[in-house]
């Protein structure tokens, strides 16, 4: 159950960190730092950011899923 929990929890929060860095053009571990520091520095406030884009994400994921003939 604990690898499971590990295994969902870096397949959908780490995705937030990495499409951003790749759209802007830098590495996605030092994004994942500045996400740590800001965190910690302004207790937290871009942890809202970060969810809000996670939930982004996935609400973007369902509407551009185009139908195939394979979904009739």
């Amino acid at each position: 159950m604990k690898t499971t929990l590990i295994t969902r929890l870096e397949k959908y929060s780490f995705g937030v960190c990495t499409e951003v860095a790749d759209r802007v053009g830098i590495s996605s571990t030092s994004l994942r730092k500045v996400f740590i520091y800001a965190s910690f520095l302004t207790l937290g406030s871009p942890l809202v950011l970060y969810f809000t884009l996670a939930f982004w994400m996935q609400i973007r994921q369902h509407f551009n899923r185009r139908p195939s003939i394979w979904d009739l």
